[in-house]
């Protein structure tokens, strides 16, 4: 089993940064894939980025150019950089990882999966 524990969400304006900090924790993996995603209210989980085998990283369209997946092996630990957010980026972000090293983009294709974390993104 592996424990998922997200930190780092919070209200801000447009334009602001925030990063989300994801600690793992049991049978866990340095290069196990992990993702993130989001949901919104009245909408799908969808997939914000994921890392996988050799720190490949993956984004949605949306966020290409703002968001930044990255993890610290050493302490168990995954990161989203979210910069230049906007009001459609308000959501619970998940913190998701799988016991394979390649990552997927479906919410199927993970294991484990962590409470979430309130993004909201105001004027």
């Amino acid at each position: 089993q592996v424990q998922l524990v997200e930190s780092g969400g919070g209200s801000v304006q447009a334009g602001d940064s925030l990063r989300l900090s994801c600690t793992a924790s049991g049978r866990t993996s340095s290069n196990q894939a992990m993702a993130w995603f989001r949901q919104a209210p009245g909408t799908r989980r969808e997939l914000v980025a994921a890392i996988g085998r050799a720190d490949y990283a993956t984004y949605a369209d949306s966020v290409k150019g703002r968001f930044t997946i990255s993890r610290d092996a050493a302490k168990n630990t995954l990161y989203l950089q979210m910069d230049s957010l906007k009001l459609e980026d308000t959501a619970v972000y998940y913190c998701v990882s799988r016991r394979g090293v390649y990552s997927g983009v479906r919410a199927d294709d993970y294991d484990y999966w962590g409470q979430g974390t309130q993004v909201t993104v105001g004027t």
